[in-house]
């Protein structure tokens, strides 16, 4: 693994429709939902079990066949580059924990990681604009840093094939409770071009809206943090005015590309999807995560198990 300076990458002409090969993960937030953890310790190094959230979301990218990474830092945040980093000195105490050690070494092996600073939180859109030095005018996706999704249960791959087919703005739904429609960005589609359902259970976006009310929701299919964007964004983030919360929305600079004639696609996600974005979610996707480990599940599931009767029960779980 190495790790660079963002403006110490250059691109290439474009040369016709291909799959995106670089991620941008915005991960400069302040995480207020959980203070004071993340006073010192970014949300995206939480762990989940032995891992930290943000090795999950590279590890789903370098599963697509990406390998250059761009994390949009903020203050306090050097120490998520440094998990992606070589520690000698800790390898040379694990030499005789072959499995410890490999473990250790593999967050340096997945991917190039560049980085940049984002000197202030404005929003989304303004947060990927500041990959448009890395990026240049090539497709990218964007994996928000608070989500992931089960590896053997992929959905990059799809979204990436998909906007190479169609060349514009390629987003994930996943289908919520009616009720929830107020918690989401929920979108309003129409069946996509016969072509393209190959892909997967494609759909054409005619339009999105931010958090309406269960009677004025479009649909129950609302978005989940995952993007490939074409290079046209940078020009359309610099065309949006602030909105939502005096921010500069990538919703908003996304429909901007649609009213112009970008075409935008979405992949309808029927996998398993780990939130870790509020406490809740957080804890439901370890719980989720350590009952499925082979070393770990067994056990752990049965003091679950035992915990829960117990607490139901008026005991202490002890």
């Amino acid at each position: 693994m190495s790790v660079h300076s963002a403006n110490s990458s250059g691109t290439a002409a474009a040369t016709g429709r291909t799959h995106a090969v670089k991620a941008v993960i915005p991960a400069a937030g302040l995480a207020t939902r959980f203070l004071p953890a993340t006073k010192a310790v970014p949300k995206e190094l939480l762990p989940v079990v032995d891992r930290p959230v943000l090795q999950y979301i590279v590890e789903e990218a370098t599963q697509a066949g990406i390998n250059d990474v761009l994390l949009i830092t903020g203050r306090g945040k050097t120490s998520m580059v440094d998990h992606f980093d070589r520690r000698p000195d800790l390898e040379a105490r694990l030499e005789n924990k072959p499995e410890i050690l490999a473990a250790v070494q593999r967050p340096s092996e997945l991917a190039e990681i560049y980085t940049v600073r984002q000197p202030e939180q404005l929003g989304l859109g303004h947060a990927v604009g500041y990959a448009e030095s890395h990026v240049g005018d090539q497709p990218f996706a964007v994996l928000l840093g608070d989500e992931f999704v089960k590896l053997d249960q992929p959905l990059l791959p799809a979204m990436l094939e998909l906007q190479a087919r169609t060349g514009g703005v390629v987003l994930a739904f996943f289908e919520v409770d009616p009720a929830e429609t107020k918690r989401y960005g929920i979108a309003s589609v129409e069946p996509a071009e016969a072509e393209l359902t190959d892909i997967g259970e494609v759909v054409k976006v005619t339009g999105m809206v931010e958090k309406p009310k269960p009677e004025d929701a479009p649909s129950n299919l609302a978005v989940l943090g995952r993007y490939v964007l074409p290079g046209t964004i940078f020009d359309a983030i610099r065309r949006t005015e602030p909105g939502s919360g005096g921010e500069i929305q990538l919703t908003d600079a996304m429909e901007l590309l649609r009213t112009e004639g970008t075409p935008v696609h979405a992949i309808v996600y029927r996998g398993i999807r780990y939130d870790t974005g509020m406490p809740l979610g957080y804890l439901q996707t370890v719980v989720q995560i350590a009952v499925e480990r082979d070393d770990l599940g067994a056990e752990f599931r049965k003091w679950l198990v035992d915990f829960v009767n117990s607490d139901a029960s008026g005991g202490s779980g002890t």
